[in-house]
C-alpha cells in the first residue's frame, strides 16, 4: 500500500509501506493492505511505517488520516521523521513543560503545558525507536 504523510509546507514521506501503526483519537489502530476505508482524526503520538520488516517512525501532530484503495494519506499541521529529530531540543522541551505542570504556584495554562509535553513525548519515542 502507499503511504504520503503531507503538511502545509511540504511531503514529509511517500512510498510502499507494508502496514501502519497510527495513534488516533480514541487509540492506537493498525492498518494492514486491504483495509477497509476509513477516516479518522489523528492524535498526538507516533505513526510506525514497517517497511520491508522494517521500522520507520514518525512523530505526528495531529491532523487526519484516510484510507482508501490502498492509499493511505496523513494530513497534520507538523509531522517530523524520526531519523530527523534533535534529540537534545526534544528532552529539553519535555523537562520545560514538565517544570511548568509541576510549579504550583506559577499561573500556566494546563491544556498547553500538557499538549506541549505530549509533543516532546512523540518527538523522543520517534527519535529513540529509529
Amino acid at each position: 500500500m502507499k503511504l504520503k504523510i503531507i503538511t502545509h509546507e511540504r511531503i514529509v514521506f511517500e512510498g510502499e509501506v507494508d502496514e501502519l501503526v497510527i495513534q488516533t483519537k480514541s487509540g492506537q489502530m493498525g492498518i494492514l493492505k486491504d483495509h477497509i476505508p476509513i477516516t479518522t482524526a489523528l492524535d498526538i503520538g507516533v505513526t510506525k511505517a514497517i517497511i520491508n520488516g522494517k521500522n520507520k517512525y514518525f512523530a505526528t501532530m495531529g491532523g487526519i488520516f484516510q484510507f482508501k484503495d490502498n492509499i493511505a494519506t496523513i494530513l497534520t499541521d507538523v509531522c517530523e521523521d524520526g531519523c530527523e529529530i534533535d534529540v537534545t531540543r526534544a528532552s529539553e522541551a519535555k523537562r520545560r513543560a514538565e517544570a511548568r505542570l509541576a510549579d504550583a504556584s506559577a499561573k500556566v495554562n494546563a491544556e498547553r503545558a500538557q499538549a506541549a509535553l505530549a509533543r516532546s513525548l512523540a518527538r523522543l519515542k520517534a527519535a529513540l525507536n529509529k
